[in-house]
């Protein structure tokens, strides 16, 4: 297939690039690099089945030739980025939702959009399936990314219903792995920076929220799977296994090993404000629909990331 990847020099949408083009599949893969990067792609470069287009989801997108899929993961996904740019944010899950939508109709392309954990917000329900509607606070400094991907989802859900588009809907929860931006703000990042430098690993209040975390092949595993599947309700992606941001920490300690050690501190800035208590998926429909569930164990995705830092700490990029 000729499958097209919006924010496809990120983190997610550079891993996506790999899987599908080892699958024999040619890509596009569309980013305007706020917060992807050329590197992430760099060894793509030259493929005879890889193109790659410099782009702004949110303006008006040609494509030459046939596309049979659109996966839409460009976003500002993390604290740091939509803190910073909370319009453009707004705007790449509004705009960029619905001018990929309709590139999707143009084409007759299956559409995919990447949602995220964060439509449930700071959760009511422990854990967290796809019928629950969610708890966000649409005025606070975390709804600019919250409300977006609402939107994304609903508009998604317009089109399948109005235009017949074959569209899927998969609802990412805190994946990690390499690829990821040392400055990205994120609790995964911001441990092993802090251990790979020698600092303390800073953890909010007593370090009991808790998160969970899935490795990026698995993540990959899933919007493959779904991509292939006739499903087009949501699906939840992610690793039920919850843990502790006190024990993520204790977990990055140790397999970096040094000296650093665990500071508590009190939250400063809004980062955390309607901050997700937490987190955890219900995965019984990616489990029925896609026989999906992660397989990669934390210490050996860990193992991989921290690899990967040491790397970019070498090249002086972190």
């Amino acid at each position: 297939m000729r499958i097209l990847i919006t924010g496809g020099a990120g983190f997610i949408g550079s891993h996506l690039a790999d899987r599908l083009i080892g699958e024999g599949h040619s890509v596009i893969a569309i980013d305007n690099l706020a917060t992807g990067h050329t590197r992430n792609v760099e060894h793509l470069a030259g493929h005879e089945r890889f193109k790659f287009i410099k782009h702004d989801v949110t303006e008006y997108m040609y494509i030459e030739g046939p596309v049979d899929v659109i996966l839409h993961l460009a976003s500002l996904p993390s604290p740091v980025d939509y803190l910073r740019k909370p319009i453009p944010t707004l705007k790449v899950g509004a705009l960029g939702t619905h001018k990929a939508l309709g590139l999707a109709r143009a084409k007759g392309a299956r559409f995919l959009l990447a949602s995220t954990s964060e439509v449930y917000g700071d959760p009511l329900v422990h854990p967290q399936p796809e019928s629950y509607w969610g708890n966000v606070n649409p005025v606070g400094p975390r709804g600019v990314y919250d409300e977006s991907k609402r939107f994304a989802e609903a508009i998604t859900m317009a089109y399948h219903r109005y235009h017949g588009l074959d569209t899927r809907i998969f609802r990412i929860f805190n994946t990690y792995g390499p690829r990821m931006r040392p400055d990205d703000g994120r609790v995964v990042t911001n441990f092993i920076a802090q251990a790979l430098r020698g600092e303390p690993l800073t953890v909010y209040d007593d370090g009991s929220r808790t998160r969970s975390f899935c490795f990026v092949s698995d993540l990959v595993d899933g919007i493959v799977g779904l991509m292939h599947s006739r499903y087009t309700d949501p699906v939840n992606l992610g690793n039920p296994k919850e843990m502790k941001i006190l024990e993520f920490a204790e977990a990055v300690q140790r397999l970096v090993g040094g000296a650093s050690r665990i500071q508590f501190v009190a939250p400063t800035d809004e980062r955390t404000k309607d901050d997700p208590q937490v987190r955890r998926p219900d995965i019984a429909v990616a489990r029925r629909e896609l026989g999906w569930e992660p397989r990669i164990s934390l210490d050996e995705g860990l193992s991989r990331t921290i690899e990967y830092f040491r790397g970019r700490q070498a090249a002086g990029g972190l």
